[in-house]
């Protein structure tokens, strides 16, 4: 029987004892139950914390959804009190630019009745001699041609107001038009943001998100803005509807100061056409009465010459007696009755010449004064005739004005005249044309 042995080697290295072992076994054993009571407890914080966290990122999310959905609300609210505003303000400038186009309308048409009043005017120039005054025609045409003006100056200071109106009021359309168009995107934007969430694909980090983005305001300030310019178009759209009123009661004021104006002034006119046709009617009465004299006066004075070439024979006898008995010779050259009765004779005669010749002159003077006044009569007439034709003329050119309007009412001088020599019963007084 054989025995082996082992050889047996040692590592070089210094060996512990297995006190020191076990010490080392059990401090293993202790470090690895302080971990994993700290695993433990880093475990369950870390649970802990996941749910805080998680709980805490759903409520800063729900809280940043509910502030983005009352921010949509806030900014749609304001939006549809904006728009309706800039609708106001739409309707309001449609509105007065009608207005104001009917005003500048009525003010151009104001141009052509002045140009009939001027021709008017230069047509009752054109009268001559004692025709040419200063009648109520006259006076009523040139405050017709004031209230023309008057008129004109009143539409065109409303015209400018109604223009200044609207330049305000278009620069505040477009501010409320931008500043809706603003809420419509940033209502557009917080929208997108509104849906947006964790599993979004339009997410991602940003650098510097918490900074304060240049031109930003305060939501203070914003909301003061917003209600500014609310308040600023509704200030500037106060008085619009007194300046929209204002223009209407101008036209119409305008129009009724015209229109009654117009009616007077036709009115005189026609009167001075009656007035100037009785004239012409009476100066062709006495026109008449003094043809008729004339004949009568022309017959008288031939008749007064006829008597007086009668009574010249009558003369020569007489005077022939007495100078033929002036030839007696001696005593019988005596102034006896019948000398004396000759002599009265003679006398008588001459006499009756010289009051015959006194007649004649006075009756050709009375003649040659009739045949004047006659002609004067005469250059009257046409002067007058000619009178009634320029206010007939004047009454046919205020024509215009009725053919310029639109209207049911049209104004007829012929029907109007006819009317007034029925009311009057003058028919007899107008000649027959």
């Amino acid at each position: 029987m054989s025995f082996n042995s082992v050889v047996t080697m040692e590592k070089p290295l210094q060996h512990i004892s297995l006190s020191d072992w076990n010490e080392r076994v059990g401090r293993l054993r202790n470090v690895a139950t302080a971990r994993l009571a700290d695993t433990f407890a880093i475990r369950n914080s870390s649970r802990v914390l996941r749910d805080e966290t998680r709980i805490e990122d759903i409520w800063a999310n729900y809280e940043s959804n509910v502030a983005l959905t009352d921010r949509i609300l806030e900014l749609t609210s304001w939006r549809e009190i904006i728009s309706k505003t800039y609708e106001r303000i739409e309707n309001e400038i449609h509105t007065l630019e009608q207005e104001k186009i009917l005003t500048e309308r009525d003010l151009d048409a104001l141009s052509g009745p002045i140009m009939v009043i001027s021709e008017m005017l230069t047509m009752r120039d054109s009268r001559v001699g004692s025709e040419l005054t200063y009648d109520e025609p006259d006076n009523e045409i040139k405050k017709e041609l004031y209230v023309l003006e008057n008129n004109q100056r009143l539409l065109a200071d409303r015209c400018q107001k109604a223009w200044e109106k609207l330049t305000r009021l278009e620069d505040v359309r477009v501010k409320i038009s931008m500043e809706v168009q603003n809420k419509i995107e940033a209502v557009d934007l917080e929208r997108k943001q509104r849906e947006l969430d964790r599993n979004s694909t339009k997410i991602s980090f940003m650098t510097d998100s918490m900074r304060y983005p240049t031109e930003c305001c305060t939501y203070e300030g914003w909301l003061e803005h917003t209600k500014n310019m609310k308040l600023l178009a509704e200030n500037e759209m106060a008085d619009t509807v007194a300046l929209r009123e204002s223009l209407f009661v101008c036209r119409e004021k305008a129009r009724s100061i015209l229109q009654a104006q117009q009616e007077r002034t036709e009115y005189v006119i026609r009167k001075r056409i009656f007035e100037t046709q009785r004239a012409r009617n009476e100066l062709k009465f006495q026109m008449d009465k003094m043809n008729d004299e004339l004949k009568n006066a022309s017959i008288d004075i031939q008749a007064l010459e006829d008597s007086l070439c009668d009574k010249t024979n009558s003369l020569k006898l007489a005077e022939t007696r007495l100078e033929n008995r002036a030839q007696r010779r001696n005593m019988e050259l005596c102034l006896d009755h019948v000398h004396d009765v000759l002599c009265f004779e003679v006398k008588k005669q001459r006499e009756i010449h010289r009051c015959l010749k006194e007649k004649i002159e006075e009756s050709r003077k009375n003649y040659n004064l009739i045949g004047e006044h006659a002609l004067k009569i005469a250059t009257d007439l046409e002067k007058k005739e000619h009178a009634l034709m320029t206010d007939k003329r004047a009454l046919e050119i205020r024509q215009a004005f009725k053919e310029s309007e639109a209207g049911p009412k049209v104004f007829n001088p012929s029907i109007a005249t006819d009317r007034n020599i029925i009311l009057t019963n003058t028919q007899d007084l107008i000649p027959k044309s």
